[in-house]
């Protein structure tokens, strides 16, 4: 068996008497693209948090590249080689789109947190945040403030602060919400080119939009009620009747129409 990137073994998470996480164990390989999926309360968001350091988990473990980072933090995870996309357009919205992309080029490169002088001043961050912000076709916003963009390329400024940290892996909390179709696909093959591009070991993605979870995944891990319910290729998950509804909520054409059925 391929040594996995992230390993997360029998992880539990109490909020007080709450179990928001049950005996999680999951791993991701390298050249995985995997997806998380589950209805809302069931532990997603609490596992990408327990993932990439945020949250201490209760109990279990999680390793990274066979370090221990449970509760280490994204700072730590960032210079190990894991990144998150933590939506910089919402804690700073008046920042522009380059000085966005400055902050997470400056905490790669060790520097100082000034990225106003910095990219004035310092050619290795201004071609750091060029290069990045060219491949995401931002290039001709780099001046523009952030809160102004369109809501596609605020998804796109998001992720691309990630990649700007050059992880070897990458985890994405629902980077196509709040978008249009047409641009939801857009920022999927911006991402997947990227990530190709700049050698991203592999993807974890949390999304609600099956059309996207279907299309690119590797695998998807489905949590219900803070358990693993199924983890398994997309075939797999699509032809299991019991898991589409119990997650999605999604009966079967043959289970709609079975007798005594409500």
């Amino acid at each position: 068996m391929t040594p996995a990137l992230l390993d997360a073994t029998d992880v539990r998470k109490f909020y007080g008497d709450t179990c928001a996480l049950d005996g999680v164990s999951l791993r991701v390989g390298p050249g995985e693209f995997v997806s998380i999926i589950g209805p809302n309360g069931a532990g997603k968001t609490t596992l990408v948090n327990v993932l990439t350091g945020l949250t201490r988990p209760s109990s279990g473990r999680v390793r990274f590249k066979d370090a221990d980072v449970a509760g280490s933090g994204p700072v730590r995870l960032a210079r190990l080689g894991m990144a998150r996309s933590f939506q910089l357009v919402t804690i700073f919205p008046g920042l522009s789109v380059a000085d966005t992309l400055a902050l997470a080029t400056l905490s790669r490169l060790g520097r100082s947190a000034r990225p106003f002088a910095a990219l004035a001043r310092d050619t290795a961050v201004r071609a750091a945040v060029e290069e990045v912000a060219a491949l995401f076709g931002l290039d001709d916003k780099l001046t523009r403030a952030a809160r102004t963009l369109p809501q596609g390329d605020k998804k796109l400024l998001d992720v691309a602060s990630a990649f700007a940290l050059h992880p070897e892996v990458i985890l994405m909390d629902e980077p196509t919400s709040g978008v249009s179709t047409a641009d939801k696909t857009a920022i999927m093959e911006t991402l997947v080119r990227v990530a190709r591009r700049m050698g991203i070991r592999a993807i974890v993605l949390v999304e609600h939009d099956m059309d996207i979870v279907f299309a690119y995944s590797d695998r998807i891990i489905a949590l219900h009620q803070g358990r693993v319910l199924a983890d398994a290729t997309p075939a797999t998950i699509r032809a299991d009747a019991a898991v589409v509804e119990t997650v999605l909520g999604i009966a079967t054409a043959r289970e709609r129409t079975e007798p005594g059925r409500a």
